[in-house]
């Protein structure tokens, strides 16, 4: 076998080594070996599995494939370079001794300690080998072996740490007596500088329980300072005192104590409200504080007599929770300015604690260093927000309302100079080219408020207020094809002073029951009179600009009808709401005898049990002195029964409590009684002790609400219940009446004293709240742009149906709301779990109207009703007449079913919970809600000066506007009388008239459709609005407006009323009225009445003076109102309007009847006027142009032609 050239020898010392690293080369130690030499071979086992075979390269044999034995120490590889490549290599395990090596390494030592010392630092560790040699080497020499013999790798130490050592031992007390400290330390071990431990050092307890010796100080006019040095003690000295009501009335079971030491009691007053102290001395110092439940506690001094004997009257006067009496107001300013807000509470006792929030985020009280008042120095565009204050005392919280903060950052303007969109409806004959709008955008001012410049920024209320307002209008012409129509649009806007319209509510108070009116009534707020009701019950109460909750109490002089408190909605911007008051009539007073047990049912009704009972203990009543009366007594208790739904409108209050956070929460009534005992001979009225209240559970069908059945108090300087005590559940056996047996039933037994209150209230809390979404519209049209605001919307939470639970007649609340420029959202009880478990009964009024709700019969539209489906049908909505189309149209009736997150269907309105209020208020017109509408005529208004009735602060100064104060609105219709089939529109043109600035210059328009008369056939009339004469905005002159009438048909006057001919007459300039199809006049000054035809009111508001008018014009009186058109009475124009016959056939009718005469017809026609056109000719030299002519002689001619054809197609008779 030849010799391997070119082979290289791979030699390891041992089999681990070559497992480690088995494609390592090293140098041969010699050549020209041959292969037999070696001995035998084998293949490794990992090799050996792959089925690798031992080839020469000269004989291609292979090699013995036996594994090697325990003797293995040398591993040689054999790479052929020229024919093999590194992955094809054959490797091969020598079982025999090979040829030695020369030199080799050792193994590797351990590696090195990292070069880094510092804690979270990186360094470097090394570990090394040698090589070595398997002969002796010379001197000065190494062996040589391949690779280096030293190996370094990064390393790190660990992250610095601190941590604290154990704690030493606790140092000696500062003191030997009496109380001090003591403290402890720690070390706090750490691996570097830069970290440090958690915590303290240092720990500091108190420590000493050894009292220290006393020595009293006390000096004591008279007597002995006592074993504590707290007080003085007189021996031999008693004290003696009475406890009495504000009315006079013994206080049993009240607490007296040392003021200094409140929680020491010392005594308890007996049944007559007196007490005794033995050991009391008398002086300044001595302080006695006497406190009972439901009593304001009092501390009253302690002085002598110069006697052995000491005494003392004390009056507790009844508690009373916080109630606000100044909120804070809303406030505009700019960057780096101050602002103060303010708040002051009233209660028994005074609240002692004030908390202010931002955007519900408590204050911190060090910092800002607040009590009432809130003040804020440098302000930051980020104190921006909601402010609110919460008042505290003894007896609870309340919170005022919230007061926004706006802060404008420096150069920001508050008031864009350029106006926003404001599109106005034009007339209804107005039709612009080109785009055929029926609208135009005559801009508008933001409505925001500004800064503005204030001369003492820190008061309460800030003296003048800035709104962004109108700098300046631009006079526009708009075209609308036929004629032009001037208009004046807002160019430009700025900050000026805010035009602030007088709040004002109005109404009317009636009897519930038959409408009797509260006839010179007693206004009261709070303790001071304001007003008297009107012969017919009408009243109206100009509201404070600063008020926040408005609370009346209507009280009749005769006694004939209940007191009623109620607490009016207002609206700030629009001026002006009206209100129908309902007043409950007092029931008659029955004899009872005071030495006597006494039991006054609560609710009765024909065949129905009553809801609860009042129970009287013997010589219960006494006089305003509290000396106890013993004779016969006239009582009179009127029960609110929430079984009779007309009762829920004469409901006293607004059914609100104030909760433990200062809260004010809704309560659900059971019912309400208003108590009146009086003296027989001299009607004074009594007070009475410890009275019973039974509750009849069988009424109260939601059995959740028996537990937390409570008794209320109205208080009548605030309008909020406050509760007087809770109900305990006893069995009662009640004795049988006619139909009914002897039985056992379970009541609801509560105590109380008839003290100062007067109106009682038998109500739960219920958090089962939502809100419902309602909306009120000008027409049955449903138009976004055409939402009314200022409507009164009211809801009647009502009993569940039959079969749930109750009787349908029976409530639990009464709502009200005022609608605004995107509708109302009203509280009401709702359920999720039974759709029917709540129903609420919903109304709306407007000026004294009621507006007609959406309608539910024959067959229920989602599309007018507002609700899409399925959740219309789970409301289960149904309007008033649902059932019986005679009854009122005005009113519906819903399941207030409380929306479902997860339905989709449920999560666009009506319906929403109540945390979603603003997603409620701020719903898109599309959305789900219920509908309202006013039932009246085709109506529209033009302004040349822009100007929206439902916000008075849009009133713009200018000589063109319609409405010349905005302080004062005078309204003036006349009556139009209208005879024949069909009703017209009639139409007033308001020019300016005899003032030099707008003199020839249109006000505004008004159409209005005539309303049929149902008494008259073929009549009826329309109450027209015009410009009143008078001064125009700058006070200087007045302007007598020029008025046109034109009823828009075939019409003609024929009258013209008598004492209004001569009125204008006497008061020239007189126009001439020579056409006969409209009327002219000058605006009469003076305000005319009905026997003119002309109607005038005045008012602060301009909706109100309208509505008022129109009434008046409607019954045709001066003070009378009704929504039936009356013909014949105060009108003042008469216009006949025939309608129009048809005297011919038309064209089409022609065709059918006699299509052949017809055409032929046609044909001669056509012949005719193609002749006139030929014998015309050439244009000749006329007086006017000749395209003129021809038109005009045209239409000549074809009329005759027209005339003659009509004569010859009549039809034979």
């Amino acid at each position: 076998m030849e010799t391997m050239r070119g082979w290289r020898l791979f030699v390891s010392t041992t089999e681990r080594e070559c497992a480690l690293d088995p494609w390592q080369w090293r140098p041969a130690p010699r050549t020209g070996w041959r292969p037999q030499t070696l001995g035998r071979w084998c293949i490794p086992a990992w090799r050996r599995a792959s089925g690798a075979s031992i080839k020469n390269s000269h004989t291609d044999a292979s090699a013995p494939t036996t594994m090697c034995d325990s003797s293995v120490h040398q591993v040689l590889v054999l790479v052929n370079p020229q024919s093999v490549t590194v992955a094809e290599s054959m490797l091969f395990t020598c079982c025999s001794t090979v040829p030695s090596v020369l030199a080799y390494w050792t193994d590797w030592t351990a590696w090195s300690s990292c070069s880094a010392t510092a804690c979270n630092d990186v360094g470097i560790q090394v570990r090394r080998r040698k090589c070595m040699s398997t002969q002796p080497m010379p001197a000065l020499l190494t062996p040589t072996c391949p690779g280096p013999n030293t190996e370094r790798r990064e390393c790190s130490t660990p992250p610095c740490r601190a941590k604290w050592g154990q704690w030493g031992m606790w140092s000696a007390c500062s003191v030997t007596c009496g109380k001090g400290r003591r403290g402890r330390r720690r070390s706090c071990m750490k691996s570097s500088d830069d970290v440090e431990c958690t915590g303290r050092p240092v720990e500091v307890q108190k420590c000493g329980n050894t009292p220290c010796a006393v020595v009293c100080q006390r000096v004591c006019p008279e007597g002995r300072p006592s074993e504590d040095c707290t007080h003085c003690v007189c021996e031999g000295k008693m004290l003696e005192g009475e406890v009495l009501s504000v009315t006079g009335v013994p206080v049993s079971g009240a607490s007296v104590a040392v003021s200094d030491r409140p929680k020491l009691i010392r005594t308890l007053t007996d049944a007559k409200g007196l007490f005794k102290i033995p050991g009391v001395c008398s002086g300044p110092e001595t302080q006695l504080l006497i406190s009972k439940e439901k009593y304001a506690p009092t501390t009253v001094p302690v002085y002598s007599n110069s006697s052995e004997s000491l005494w003392i009257r004390v009056l507790l006067r009844s508690s009373e929770k916080p109630y606000i009496v100044k909120h804070p107001e809303d406030k505009v300013r700019y960057e780096g300015q101050r602002v103060i807000l303010c708040c002051k509470a009233t209660g028994t006792p005074s609240p002692d604690k004030y908390h202010w929030y931002h955007n519900g985020t408590l204050l911190d009280q060090k910092k800002y260093k607040y009590d009432e008042d809130l003040v804020l120095r440098d302000l930051k565009p980020e104190e921006s927000g909601e402010y609110h204050c919460k008042a505290t005392s003894l007896t609870g919280s309340i919170k005022s309302s919230p007061a926004f903060l706006t802060v404008f950052a420096k150069r920001t303007p508050a008031c864009k100079a350029s106006p926003e969109s404001h599109l106005v409806r034009l007339p209804i004959d107005c039709k612009q080219p080109g785009t055929q709008s029926k609208f135009y955008n005559a801009g508008r001012c933001p409505h925001n408020s500004c800064p503005g410049s204030q001369d003492f920024d820190l008061r309460c209320r800030d003296v003048s207020s800035f709104c962004c307002g109108v700098k300046q209008m631009e006079a526009k012409q708009i075209n609308c094809g036929g004629y032009t129509l001037p208009i004046k649009v807002v160019s430009e806007c700025s900050c000026q002073k805010c035009v602030e319209p007088k709040i004002l509510v109005r109404g009317r108070v009636v009897a519930a029951d038959n409408n009797e009116p509260l006839r010179f009534g007693h206004i009261v707020m709070g303790r001071e009179r304001v007003g008297t009701t009107g012969y017919q019950g009408g009243f109206t109460i100009q509201v404070p600009s600063d008020t926040q909750r408005l609370v009346v109490n209507f009280v009749d002089p005769s006694q004939k009808f209940v007191d009623t408190l109620k607490v009016f909605i207002f609206d700030k911007k629009s001026g002006a709401v009206y209100h129908d008051v309902k007043v409950m009539r007092k029931k008659e007073p029955v004899d009872i005898s005071a030495a006597e047990t006494n039991t006054i049912y609560l609710g009765e009704i024909e065949d129905e049990d009553p809801i609860g009972q009042l129970v009287i203990p013997p010589n219960s009543f006494h006089k305003s002195t509290g000396e106890t009366y013993e004779g016969t007594v006239k009582a009179s208790v009127t029960f609110f029964d929430p079984r009779n739904i007309t009762a829920a409108a004469a409901s006293p209050g607004d059914l609100n409590f104030v909760g433990d956070e200062g809260d004010i929460l809704p309560l659900r009534t059971y019912g309400m009684f208003s108590v009146d005992f009086r003296d027989d001979a001299n009607k004074e009225i009594l007070g009475a002790g410890e009275v019973q209240v039974l509750l009849d559970t069988q009424h109260v069908k939601m059995q959740e609400h028996i537990p937390a059945m409570k008794l209320w108090s109205l208080n009548p300087d605030t309008g909020i219940w406050e509760e007087e005590g809770n109900f305990q559940p006893t069995q009662v056996t009640t004795e049988g009446n006619g139909r009914r047996k002897r039985e056992e039933r379970t009541f609801l037994i509560g105590n109380m004293e008839i003290r100062e209150r007067r109106l009682f209230n038998l109500d739960v809390p219920e958090s089962r709240r939502c809100y419902v979404k309602v909306r009120a519209y000008m027409s049955d049209k449903f138009l976004p742009t055409e939402q009314l605001e200022g409507v009164v919307i009211s809801l009647i939470n009502l009993e569940p149906k039959p079969g749930y639970s109750s009787n349908p007649r029976a409530w639990g609340r009464f709502d009200s709301v005022i609608t605004g420029s995107n509708g109302a959202c009203l509280p009401a009880f709702c359920d999720g779990q039974r759709p029917d478990a709540y129903t609420a009964y919903v109304t709306a009024i407007m000026g004294g109207e009621e507006l007609e709700a959406a309608p539910s019969a024959p067959k229920m539209n989602p599309n007018i009703i507002g609700v899409s489906q399925p959740y219309l049908d789970k409301l289960d909505y149904q309007r008033s007449d649902h059932d019986n189309p005679a009854l009122k149209k005005t009113a519906f009736r819903i399941n207030l079913a409380k929306p479902n997150a997860n339905n989709l269907d449920e999560t666009n309105g009506p319906i929403y919970a109540y945390q979603n209020l603003i997603e409620c208020e701020n719903a898109p017109a599309d959305a789900s809600h219920f509908r309202f509408f006013r039932v009246e005529k085709d109506k529209y208004e033009y302004n040349v000066v822009p100007f929206e009735e439902s916000d008075l602060t849009s009133w713009t100064g200018d000589y063109l506007s319609w409405w010349p104060n905005p302080q004062e609105f005078r309204a003036c219709y006349i009556k139009v009388k209208i005879q024949g089939a069909t009703e017209v529109m009639v139409r007033s043109r308001n020019l300016g008239g005899t003032h030099s600035m707008t003199r020839g210059q249109l006000y505004g328009i008004r159409d209005i459709r005539s309303t049929r008369d149902m008494n008259h056939p073929n009549t009826s009339a329309a109450c027209l609005e015009f410009k009143c004469g008078g001064m125009l905005f700058d006070q200087a002159a007045v302007d007598r407006s020029l008025i046109s009438v034109i009823p828009q048909g075939n019409c003609r006057r024929t009258g013209i009323n008598n004492l209004l001919q001569e009125y204008l007459t006497k008061h020239p300039p007189v126009l001439q009225n020579n056409e006969t199809h409209a009327f002219n006049m000058l605006a009469p000054v003076d305000p005319l009445g009905h026997n003119y035809g002309i109607y005038t009111v005045t008012d602060q508001n301009p909706r109100i003076a309208k509505e008022i008018a129109i009434g008046r014009c409607f019954d045709g009186t001066s003070d009378g109102f009704s929504r039936e058109m009356k013909s014949d009475s105060g009108v003042a124009l008469v216009f006949s309007c025939p309608k129009r016959t048809v005297n011919r056939e038309s064209l089409f009718q022609r065709l059918q009847t006699n299509p052949g005469q017809t055409l032929a017809q046609m044909a001669r026609d056509m012949r005719e006027s193609q002749g006139m056109q030929v014998r015309r000719g050439l244009p000749q030299v006329v007086a006017y142009p000749s395209d003129q002519q021809a038109r005009t002689q045209g239409r000549r001619t074809s009329t005759t032609n027209r005339r003659r054809t009509g004569t010859r197609t009549q039809p034979r008779k």
